[in-house]
């Protein structure tokens, strides 16, 4: 897994619309359920995977712009350094234009793993198992995500994203960070 970077989110608890009774939240790296702080992009401050390198360069762009982060959680992903295509795994790299320097937090919580879809090859499109429900079929822990990496990567194998999105899919290690 390589370090991938930072984003502020607003949590979401589940919705009625998704019914699977070990959810209680959804912690996905996609913004579709637990939405970013900020429509970030146009502020052109993330990094080659399209998040942030450090707290600090979100709080400041939250600073700049006025925006509060009073309700926003952080998390800090990893991200397997293959994408699968629906057959193959190959590699991928951050997008070069953007500096990628991301500063690895002293402390750091585990909360699972999450697929996420990345068609367009830029940010985090759709995280199944929160955006399509695939929690209700897939085991999943009480954030949404997979424990395990290996359960993530044999579930894309085994085509269970196959009707979801389209793809390229990329396994990202989610993990929770107290704000600095």
């Amino acid at each position: 897994m390589l370090p991938a970077g930072y984003m502020a989110k607003k949590v979401y608890q589940r919705t009625d619309w998704l019914k699977s009774p070990t959810v209680v939240d959804i912690f996905s790296i996609s913004g579709c359920v637990s939405e970013n702080f900020a429509d970030y992009i146009p502020f052109w401050k993330h990094n080659g995977y399209w998040l942030f390198d450090s707290p600090g360069i979100i709080a400041n762009v939250a600073k700049e712009h006025n925006i509060s982060l009073e309700a926003a959680s952080l998390f800090y992903y990893e991200v397997y350094p293959e994408q699968f295509d629906g057959e193959h795994w190959k590699g991928f790299t951050p997008e070069r234009s953007f500096p990628t320097n991301v500063i690895q937090p002293s402390h750091k919580h585990l909360e699972g793993f999450d697929v996420a879809s990345f068609y367009m090859g830029t940010s985090p499109e759709c995280s199944p198992l929160s955006c399509n429900s695939f929690a209700e079929n897939l085991k999943t822990n009480s954030h949404c995500l997979f424990d395990f990496f290996d359960e993530a990567k044999a579930h894309l194998n085994a085509g269970a994203f196959k009707n979801a999105e389209p793809g390229p899919y990329r396994i990202f290690a989610v993990y929770s960070v107290d704000w600095p």
